[in-house]
């Protein structure tokens, strides 16, 4: 390990970031590795928070940058407070005054500042009055934001009261961002004027703005402000059809670099027609609205990646159509349209997108052999991820399977089913079918979601253990709710 050059390491580490239980286990091996890792998991530490213990870990390492005069005034307003039961104030004094200098700066290697989070775990873990916890808010922003720091990305949220852009150091923070995330509202605008001001080379921006009332035009500024604008989403709660127009047309000049568009409404002017540059588009329409004709006439012959929820099929269609048989994956959930079947959707595709690698449909009875001719076809295919249709009272497991073992392309053995409404036993022995069929072919990953069931999990869990054991099984996770992952990101190692 010591004759390894420190560059080498970094590298390697660094394509450990997005697993932190292996991260955080090559932090002992020596100090050339502690000093290269500390700076990688800071970067980024708010992405590590799953439990409240470490919620509490985090914010003692970060009131351990305070100075001893900041940390006697918090201290002196937890004493002020006579609300809260005498053992937890005790354990938050400790949390404020007890923990040392730390070793490291570790402030400084945040590139990632989330004010969401910080507000969360302070109000949180500190159990006192509002104006207090305002203060200690604004004690710790200080630590982040001043003439020594740089962030590359940046998280701010509703009803976002705190006036950062007055603190000294907010114009170096923030001057070279790639990324912002905005929710935008009456109380964090002339934070928004300020990024206007200084920020030019956003390439990812995330916006949703809630309040009609809202003062629309410095979303606009910025994003005609930017240079490179590339990765675009957002979510536009604002009916005014002149904002609207003025704001897809800021986009619109930015047609030439954009080639990632996420939107959760239908957009009214020309957008879509104009990027044509897109890699990647991902629609829904929560209002169901049914005026997406518009796609018929759209080309995107770059496109990659598509997904769609409460989109009309017969679009989706035509849109698969216009495309150059670059699509790789597709995601579709669209059951509640009946202007095109799922039956005919799988013929389009198959016709159209012979590179594919990750498919999500819902299935229906009457959809299955239709999967049939789609795995045949579809030889690079890598992930499926099967949803059920929840009206089918009954589900035909055993001929989806059966489909699965015939006819999986050998690159095919990742899986995500959605179990909706499986309430006998017979799914199981489908299931444990599946699996004895599978042996001799490349262990699966796979997923699973329970929603509605009333079946035995434990009896579940036993055969999905026993097949594992096996090696037939590589990796599984019960995704209980169907939202603890990406869609099409197969388990990830929980540490």
């Amino acid at each position: 390990m010591s004759n390894l050059n420190r560059d080498i390491l970094y590298l390697i580490f660094e394509e450990l970031k997005d697993d932190g239980k292996d991260l955080f286990s090559c932090l002992l091996i020596n100090k050339i590795c502690t000093n290269i890792i500390i700076p990688i998991l800071w970067k980024n530490p708010w992405k590590y928070l799953r439990e409240e213990k470490n919620n509490i870990r985090l914010l003692k390492v970060i009131i351990s940058h305070l100075s001893n005069e900041s940390k006697n005034n918090l201290k002196n307003l937890k004493n002020q407070n006579n609300d809260n039961d005498d053992d937890d104030d005790d354990n938050n004094n400790n949390l404020i005054i007890s923990y040392q200098k730390p070793l490291f700066d570790y402030i400084s290697f945040c590139k990632y500042l989330n004010f969401k989070i910080i507000i969360d775990m302070i109000n949180s873990i500190f159990n006192i009055n509002d104006n207090n916890n305002f203060i200690i808010i604004n004690e710790i922003f200080n630590l982040f934001i001043n003439e020594n720091m740089k962030f590359t990305h940046l998280y701010i949220p509703k009803q976002f009261y705190y006036k950062i852009h007055l603190i000294s150091g907010f114009d170096y923070c923030f001057s070279g961002l790639k990324f912002l995330q905005f929710d935008l509202d009456n109380n964090n605008q002339n934070i928004l004027e300020g990024l206007v001001r200084i920020s030019k080379s956003i390439k990812n921006l995330e916006f949703i703005f809630y309040d009609s009332g809202t003062d629309m035009n410095g979303i606009i500024k910025l994003i005609e402000a930017q240079k490179e604008l590339c990765n675009v989403y957002y979510f536009v709660y604002h009916r005014d059809r002149l904002f609207r127009i003025s704001f897809e047309e800021s986009l619109i000049k930015h047609a030439d670099t954009i080639q990632y568009l996420k939107i959760d409404d239908k957009p009214i002017t020309k957008l879509l027609t104009s990027l044509s540059n897109l890699i990647s588009i991902e629609m829904d329409d929560p209002f169901y609205n049914t005026c997406w004709n518009h796609l018929e006439n759209i080309s995107l012959p770059n496109l990659k990646f598509l997904k769609a929820k409460r989109i009309p099929l017969r679009y989706l269609a035509k849109l698969i159509e216009n495309t150059k048989g670059k699509l790789c994956e597709i995601s579709i959930n669209s059951l509640r349209y009946n202007d095109f079947n799922y039956e005919e959707l799988i013929q389009v595709i198959i016709k159209n997108c012979l590179n594919l690698k990750y498919l999500t449909l819902v299935f229906r009875n009457g959809d299955i052999m239709e999967l049939e001719k789609l795995l045949i076809n579809c030889q690079y295919l890598n992930g499926l991820i099967i949803v059920t249709n929840k009206f089918d009272l009954v589900f035909d497991w055993n001929k989806l399977f059966e489909i699965l073992i015939k006819n999986s392309p050998i690159s095919l053995f990742k899986f995500k089913f959605y179990f909706y409404r499986y309430r006998t036993l017979s799914q199981l022995d489908s299931l444990n079918l599946f699996f004895e069929k599978w042996k001799g072919r490349y262990p699966m990953l796979l997923q699973t979601v329970p929603m509605y069931s009333h079946i035995n999990l434990e009896k579940y869990f036993d055969i999905i253990e026993k097949y594992k054991s096996e090696g037939i099984i590589k990796k599984y996770d019960n995704d209980l709710y169907g939202n603890t992952y990406d869609e099409f990101e197969w388990i990830k190692e929980r540490f």
